[in-house]
């Protein structure tokens, strides 16, 4: 399948480098400056190479990237939030082209789920969103396999940088302040980490997956408009005041604290839970987990590395499959 990719970072890159070892070619790459367009499959090597060097990726404007030949686009420029752009614009380019839009931005299905099931509906293309919730987890797919209408509620740990904050806290009884700056020392937190600590990026994969929730049962797009959640319904609060002595006291009662995402049909929510010190949700480092609650099946758990760059890229890559 041909594939363009929009966003040269973390992920992008390991999409377009990749791309080759799933059997797809990759016939543009952009980034917000420029790109690189060939109908024959492009050098994203090359290109990656200059851009490391501080040059541009290549000789063409990035909306030649969007308007190149290509099956599928690939979306994996930055979140945004409120009205998901540029991001939903590109998906609305490729959908009015009849192309597929796989999603590693999360803000088109967390902040404008009813408008992109709306274009879709239009549209020869489809839409998938695999690499928005849980990087590596295969978390929406495992929904739609199990059946989204038998599913009561999807939690989890979904913040590799606030788990890794939380579990350091009470492994060396260590300080946030402390832990955050080795987290942003070692690459594992941003220079800004408020996204993270804050509880945002976990609060947007649960609004996700209530979306997918929601979706289930209705019955039009009308329906889906009313049902449709953004990260304005959620409760989302951080782990930015959580003293170290409270990590203490949980421990002398067997318990740890984690910041804990759930997802239902009527609620979202995100803040620090107490959890049993060796439960299913006590994950420790930057590893997530999600249970699903499933009417028939009853509890299931999947664990594994919810970011990074090849990690996020499999999960694209996932989607790429699903549409040949």
């Amino acid at each position: 399948m041909r594939l363009a990719v929009l966003g040269a970072g973390a992920v992008g890159r390991s999409v377009a480098e990749l791309a080759g070892e799933y059997g797809h070619e990759v016939t543009a790459l952009a980034d917000s400056s420029s790109a690189v367009v060939d109908p024959a499959g492009v050098d994203a090597d090359a290109a990656l190479a200059r851009k490391d060097a501080g040059d541009a990726l290549g000789d063409a404007e990035p909306d030649e990237a969007l308007a190149a030949e290509y099956d599928a686009l690939v979306e994996a420029t930055p979140t945004t939030l409120g009205d998901a752009e540029p991001g939903f614009s590109h998906l609305r380019a490729a959908l009015e082209r009849d192309r597929h839009v796989v999603l590693a931005n999360k803000g088109p299905v967390a902040e404008r789920y009813a408008d992109v099931r709306e274009l879709e509906a239009d549209s020869a293309g489809d839409v998938y969103f695999e690499a928005t919730v849980g990087g590596a987890i295969p978390v929406c797919a495992t929904v739609d396999d199990l059946g989204a209408k038998h599913v009561s509620a999807v939690r989890g740990v979904l913040n590799g940088t606030a788990n890794f904050v939380l579990s350091r806290m009470a492994a060396e009884g260590l300080d946030y302040d402390h832990v955050l700056a080795e987290a942003q020392d070692l690459g594992v937190a941003e220079a800004d980490p408020s996204f993270d600590v804050e509880g945002t990026d976990a609060a947007l994969k649960c609004v996700i997956v209530a979306n997918v929730l929601r979706e289930a049962d209705c019955d039009s797009l009308a329906e889906l408009r009313d049902a449709a959640v953004t990260l304005a319904d959620a409760e989302v609060e951080g782990i930015e005041h959580i003293p170290g002595s409270a990590l203490d006291l949980a421990a002398e009662d067997g318990r740890t604290v984690r910041l804990v995402g759930e997802a239902t049909r009527d609620r979202v929510s995100v803040g620090p839970r107490l959890v049993p010190e060796h439960g299913t949700l006590a994950v420790t480092g930057t590893r997530n987990i999600v249970e699903i609650d499933h009417e028939y099946a009853g509890g299931l758990a999947i664990s594994g590395r919810g970011a990074g760059g090849e990690e996020t890229a499999s999960a694209v890559l996932a989607d790429v499959a699903r549409l040949e």
